[in-house]
């Protein structure tokens, strides 16, 4: 191997990994090398692992000038100087992130941070880059000297093909992370999410600590198995792992008190500590069985959260407002729900818009029973809020993802509209929540589990996102990017002057009629819900809720 020697310390690594007969890797095909890094192939051989990290990262698409072994060695000595590489300070980039040492020896240790500020020098556009110390330390374990772990590392930073997102440069791209993480544990780790909520004064910032688990607190022979397959199938894999991780924590933790006063803490140990309860082989079978969706969808919801950070003015590192504060206690006055449960629907709502405010938009106590004054309140406001309560003190509503105006487009016919972030819920008697049917059975949907291959979402698309004229955050899972097995899937809200409906097909989990007085709930496709309250009901208050944007007053 080499000087990489130097670097490592052979007694913390284990004889095991160099021991074994070197193997080649002759495949090229992705789906063979993904089943094979999967599978944890050349994990048991550190010879094998270092090929082929370098042939793996040598096959990244970059940009024309990418700093290599030849400039770090013109460099490191004008960079450095004649200072200890233990005593040189990283820069800010790197946002005080923990430098793993994993199993590094001292002199591996200020390899490190020689490295680090050699690419600073050669990125000066990298402007919030948490994950690098752990990625230069992991790389210099398999480079056979600090140039060439300089030149891996440059390669992964300077990546060129927009559908292969690898690591995050700016605290943009960061934030929109960490949201786009909450997104997803909100959507496939619910019983972990409402720990999270129950216990934490700011769920967002426990969620941005996701890649710190992975780059950070993950022991090496975790995180170079993330890693391995990271590097062929891309930065989905870290949303899988770091989604196992906090399914594992429940599971471990649940109904134990807490060990520290803060949840974060805990994570964060039981994620250092995690050779005591889940092999690396078990925490990457538990992330691939978790059903995401396509790579397309989740880059089209982290371009939504961008897009709601940028018009936020969110793009550097500042100190977040407390998302538990979003829903006031003294300013916030619903005749429906109290400022707890209001709370509870909040930690329900996409991330992009938690930081908003409750804006009370129609109220039949004061505007009426009228369907068409509901229209004119509600129309220009998205997303919006339903709540319902019946005469039998029964609680039930929907988070609708779209402008009401949109039911003008079919016409005078009924038209369904709407996306799949739409979702019922019932609050009395008992707190139950039923989103988009395809989101727990992606295989109803075949367009919703493509295959992950290498090929970019489709560019028209994409552009579509990033020009439309209403300036609206929500293509993210509409209808038309899935194969649906009919349109009882897709049933997500429709209304008329006559009535309003949302969820279809065999039923409608709501059906209120044009006096806003009598309703009707039942089991259908598209929530694959029960009855929200007594299957035909008589409304005594019907509320709307809009999103205030609290940082653009």
């Amino acid at each position: 191997m080499g000087e990489c020697h130097r670097f490592v310390d052979w007694d913390k690594m284990g004889v095991s990994v160099q021991s074994q007969d070197a193997k080649e890797l002759t495949c090229t095909e992705f789906q063979e090398l993904k089943q094979l890094a999967r599978q944890g192939y050349w994990a048991k051989n550190h010879s094998l692992r270092a090929k082929v990290y370098h042939k793996l990262i040598s096959n990244i698409p970059c940009r024309t000038v990418t700093p290599d072994a030849n400039v770090y060695r013109d460099i490191v000595v004008k960079i450095v100087g004649k200072r200890s590489s233990s005593s040189l300070p990283l820069p800010e980039f790197v946002d005080n992130s923990l430098v793993p040492t994993y199993c590094l020896n001292a002199e591996g240790v200020g390899a490190v941070r020689k490295i680090i500020l050699c690419i600073a020098n050669q990125f000066p556009d990298i402007s919030f880059c948490p994950a690098l110390p752990s990625v230069v330390a992991l790389l210099l374990h398999y480079s056979k000297d600090e140039a060439e772990c300089f030149e891996q590392v440059c390669r992964i930073l300077a990546c060129n093909d927009p559908s292969k997102r690898l690591i995050d440069q700016t605290f943009l791209a960061f934030e929109s992370s960490c949201m786009t993480f909450g997104d997803l544990v909100n959507k496939y780790c619910q019983a972990a999410h409402k720990l999270m909520v129950a216990v934490s004064e700011d769920v967002l910032e426990v969620y941005s600590d996701w890649q710190r688990w992975l780059f950070g607190e993950l022991p090496l022979v975790y995180i170079a198995r993330v890693f391995d397959v990271f590097l062929v199938e891309g930065y989905k894999v870290l949303y899988r792992v770091a989604l196992a991780l906090l399914k594992f924590f429940h599971k471990v933790r649940a109904g134990q008190p807490m060990e520290s006063d803060s949840i974060q803490q805990d994570i964060r140990a039981f994620v250092r500590d995690i050779a005591k309860s889940v092999s690396p082989e078990r925490l990457l079978e538990k992330a691939f069985a978790i059903r995401l969706f396509s790579r397309k969808e989740i880059q089209l919801l982290q371009m939504a959260n961008e897009k709601a950070l940028q018009q936020k003015g969110i793009t550097v590192k500042q100190k977040r407002q407390n998302v538990h504060l979003a829903v006031h206690a003294e300013n916030f006055k619903s005749e429906i729900v109290s400022v707890k449960e209001m709370r509870d629907i909040w930690s329900w709502i996409p991330e992009r818009f938690a930081l908003c405010q409750p804006l009370l938009l129609f109220t039949t106590l004061e505007h009426g029973c009228s369907l068409s004054r509901f229209y004119s309140h509600s129309e220009g406001h998205e997303p919006t809020l339903l709540l319902i309560k019946t005469t039998a003190k029964e609680v039930c509503g929907a988070y609708l993802s779209t402008d009401w105006s949109e039911r003008r487009r079919g016409g005078n016919k009924l038209s369904f509209f709407g996306t799949g972030e739409c979702f019922v819920f019932r609050l009395q008697p008992e707190v139950e929540r039923y989103e988009w049917v395809i989101i727990k059975h992606p295989e109803l949907a075949t367009a919703g589990s493509e295959p992950e291959n290498h090929s970019s979402p489709a560019p028209s698309t994409l552009s579509s996102v990033l020009s439309d004229p209403s300036d609206r955050l929500s293509p993210f899972l509409s209808a038309r990017h899935f194969n649906l097995p009919s349109k009882t899937a897709s049933m997500f809200m429709a209304g008329s002057s006559e009535c309003i409906i949302i969820g279809g097909g065999d039923g409608q989990a709501l059906y209120l009629d044009a006096d806003l007085n009598h309703g009707r709930t039942s089991h259908c496709n598209t929530f694959n819900n029960q009855p929200l309250c007594s299957e035909s009901f008589q409304i005594s208050v019907l509320e709307v809720w809009g999103f205030r944007d609290t940082m653009n007053g």
